[in-house]
């Protein structure tokens, strides 16, 4: 027999669209604009020239910017870079993510070297040094009425966090890493408890097929109190394409019950280069159906952010849309490795990918699934949607509901069962996701 499924319309909702009803961002990494404005780079956006400003009117609305604890070797990616650079963001009504390294160089995927100031200290120091710095910079901060609204504690921390040796493939001391997350996530906490600005706190892993294992022993090991799981994904370093991308976001939302941010990304234009440093993006890592051209670079963009909200997460931030080729050398070379992936052609002209905030997208409609309360101790759910992932549902009055951020018109796989080991037993049903969104009953009430 089928069970009965009824549509009922989301009073709520149809007042506006998902996106008036849920925050989506659309991000640029900036780290790099002060210091191309020292080397003299050229912006053209329909006549505007400054970078901060282009960003803005091409509807970026978060700025996200890295900061270094102590690198002698750059005048940047300090606290009074960072200063100028969220400064700038607000001016622009735009919001801020401040992405902490812990360390005095780059941190990634492959290297976590602990600051030159923390490194002989004891495991127990190093947690107080990470918490008090942490403190201590948003403190500095909020008192300029520059306080971020979403914080990173740590850059694609993959590897054990605050190292001596960039070791990638060595095993992670979950104790100690831990405890040093957890005094990023507590210094975070206690400089906005007195602040009209509470950040939200990312936690941030390299590459979609590295996140689940990693958050799996975070939890296990204790790290808490994070609000939001960021991921990069570049086609150079991931073993997935768009789908696997996809559902990665799905288990992981549902799994953590995190909202999810693609947090970096690229993608070239071109495999010309416009100077003698290595460019790390090219044809040799283009995904199928996305040409390393200006065409194929715009829609990459759009079909990551569509993908991303389709699978339930909240926004994607571009790594470094302005490190154009200048006059300025890195450590290794003149120029930008990032040129050929960056918004804007070799005179300085803004490219099609750089309106991606401003096309047009499908909006996911929340969905609220209800199942009637017959005395029932637990009721869970799951579905395609969910990646294979049981989720509990809250007791609401004389029912169970479960609300989820789905595509208008998709159809989704659902079961539910009064404990989650029976949701593989439990009978599918082929829901269409009302257009306007809105409540899903599941099974009929008991006369």
């Amino acid at each position: 027999m089928h069970r009965l499924i009824s549509l009922l319309p989301a009073i709520a909702l149809l007042a506006g669209t998902a996106a008036d009803a849920r925050d989506y961002w659309f991000g640029a990494d900036l780290s790099y604009v002060n210091e191309m404005k020292a080397c003299g780079a050229k912006y053209d956006y329909k006549g505007e020239t400054d970078a901060y400003r282009i960003f803005a009117q091409s509807g970026h609305n978060l700025v996200r910017v890295r900061i270094w604890v102590d690198a002698k070797w750059t005048p940047y990616s300090n606290l009074a870079d960072v200063e100028t650079t969220i400064a700038a963001a607000k001016a622009q009504g735009q919001k801020v993510l401040l992405d902490f390294h812990y360390s005095d160089d780059w941190a990634d995927g492959g290297k976590q070297l602990v600051p030159a100031a923390w490194a002989g200290l004891s495991e127990d120091d190093q947690a107080k040094a990470l918490y008090q710095y942490t403190l201590n910079t948003l403190n500095a901060l909020k008192a300029k009425g520059l306080m971020p609204e979403m914080v990173q504690v740590g850059n694609e921390t993959n590897g054990e966090i605050l190292r001596t040796q960039p070791e990638e493939h060595v095993a992670i001391n979950w104790a100690r890493n831990a405890k040093l997350f957890n005094a990023g996530i507590r210094g975070v906490r206690d400089a906005s408890a007195d602040s009209s600005i509470k950040p939200e706190i990312m936690l941030h892993i390299a590459q979609p097929e590295n996140i689940e294992p990693w958050f799996d022993a975070a939890t296990k090991a204790g790290v808490t109190g994070y609000d939001i799981i960021g991921m990069s994904y570049y086609s150079r370093w991931s073993k997935e394409d768009m789908n696997g991308l996809a559902e990665t976001i799905r288990r992981i939302h549902y799994k953590f019950g995190k909202e999810v941010v693609v947090v970096e990304t690229g993608y070239a234009f071109t495999d010309m280069p416009a100077d003698s440093a290595n460019n790390l993006l090219g044809s040799a890592y283009a995904l199928k159906d996305y040409p390393v051209s200006v065409s194929g670079q715009a829609k990459y963009m759009h079909d990551l952010m569509q993908q991303t909200l389709d699978a339930g997460g909240i926004g994607v931030v571009y790594w470094e849309p302005a490190w154009v080729s200048t006059k300025c050398r890195t450590r290794w070379a003149q120029g930008s490795d990032w040129e050929n992936a960056a918004f804007f052609d070799y005179k300085g002209k803004a490219l099609p990918a750089l309106e991606w905030p401003k096309a047009s997208y499908v909006w996911p409609v929340a969905v609220t699934f209800t199942v009637p309360d017959h005395g029932q101790a637990a009721q869970y759910l799951g579905g395609d949607f969910t990646g294979g992932i049981a989720v509990a549902m809250q007791k609401v009055g004389g029912q169970f509901t479960y609300t989820a951020w789905l595509r208008p018109g998709g159809h989704v796989l659902v079961g539910t069962a009064e404990n989650a080991d029976a949701l593989g037993d439990a009978e599918a049903l082929d829901v269409t996701v009302p257009a306007s969104g809105g409540s899903v009953v599941l099974g009929r009430p008991q006369p």
